[in-house]
């Protein structure tokens, strides 16, 4: 178990409908302002990251979406602490543009960018913008070259690489950024493809909601090929928390959310997230094995099971980090009002247990 505090990001709401599928009300907002409070709650309540979305069309639910690389610079200077990570889509973005645009954020922020890598799994998104759709692995081949490329970029002069989908001849970005090495680099994904790639290249793996002993499996595995590999990797869990005064009041939630889904929306996305997840190899990539009910949150997030009192919420984070996760990736149904609330009655209570587990291991350390 590592001896950090576990950290806490949030998924930025920069496009419409929240982050549930369902007809529920949501008092979550994607428009700026609503935003630039978010962020500036986030940050005055303990929450490390957030994490911009990256669509380009609608669908699911969402009717409208903020571009997370603009929208990302707008939260960073509205805040002063937080860091913000823009997600970045390999083939509508090359590397040269992605590296020149994040270092110049990085200068204007005070080197408070990450970059959070997405490989793609909505083959209607590509078609639409006329971006060519690639098998699955390849596009997790496509999405290393672009981690190499940016590290290359910023930490080198007189670049030059030659992949199979990007090349550079001595190319010297000036300035660079101002985080060294560089700014962070995250990634997602399930799969074979998705967690040998952040074994060989990326800074931070996020996987999607999952029970403590499926998050332990992945754990494993991740650490032991990167380490093989000469390197390590941070992970992130998603998790879509409910917390309530009572269980009873938080399951209500829930149930709530579940009964009021949008079934055509839900079918559509699952339609879709199922066949990317299971065009990968295994057949075991992202949402490969989700229910209906676990698609009603994009991203597998109650399936974490953070959902219960502020103690019970609490006991399950700490849970997650003792299998080795180091930030979890929240998502709220009200997010300015939940966003307080976990700070004030959750995240107190992760630090004292994580104190007494420390504690602990000092003592049978003697």
């Amino acid at each position: 178990m590592s001896q950090e505090t576990i950290k806490f990001a949030y998924w930025v709401p920069n496009v419409s409908g929240g982050l549930v599928v369902s007809k529920i009300t949501q008092r979550t907002s994607w428009d700026i302002d609503y935003n630039r409070k978010l962020a500036q709650l986030a940050e005055q309540n303990g929450f490390d990251y957030a994490l911009s979305q990256i669509r380009f069309t609608a669908g699911y639910g969402a009717e409208f979406q903020h571009e997370p690389v603009a929208f990302t610079h707008a939260l960073l200077a509205a805040t002063t602490k937080l860091k913000v990570i823009a997600a970045i889509l390999p083939g509508p973005w090359t590397p040269a543009v992605a590296a020149k645009q994040l270092a110049t954020i990085d200068q204007l922020t005070g080197g408070r960018v990450a970059v959070n890598i997405v490989s793609g799994w909505f083959k209607g998104e590509f078609t639409a913008i006329g971006e060519p759709w690639l098998e699955h692995d390849e596009r997790y081949r496509r999405s290393e070259e672009f981690i190499r490329a940016l590290k290359g970029i910023w930490t080198t002069d007189n670049f030059t690489f030659r992949g199979d989908f990007y090349r550079f001849n001595n190319y010297t970005l000036k300035p660079k950024p101002l985080q060294q090495p560089h700014p962070e680099i995250f990634q997602g994904g399930s799969s074979r493809a998705a967690r040998d790639m952040a074994s060989r290249v990326s800074d931070w793996y996020f996987t999607n909601g999952n029970t403590v002993a499926g998050i332990k499996a992945q754990v494993d595995d991740i650490r032991a090929k990167a380490a093989a590999n000469g390197h390590s990797v941070k992970v992130g869990v998603n998790a879509f928390i409910i917390a309530r005064d009572t269980e009873a009041e938080a399951r209500a939630v829930l149930a709530e959310i579940i009964a009021q889904a949008d079934p055509a929306a839900v079918h559509a996305f699952g339609d879709a997230a199922r066949q990317a997840g299971q065009a990968s190899p295994e057949g075991e990539g992202n949402w490969a094995k989700s229910s209906f009910e676990d698609l009603v949150q994009y991203n597998d997030g109650f399936k974490t099971d953070l959902i219960g009192t502020p103690r019970q919420v609490a006991e399950r984070i700490v849970a997650l980090k003792q299998v080795g996760v180091d930030l979890v990736l929240s998502a709220f149904l009200h997010f300015q009002e939940e966003v307080e609330y976990f700070g004030r009655h959750v995240l107190p209570l992760v630090r004292e247990l994580e104190d007494e587990l420390a504690a602990q291991a000092e003592a049978l350390a003697v």
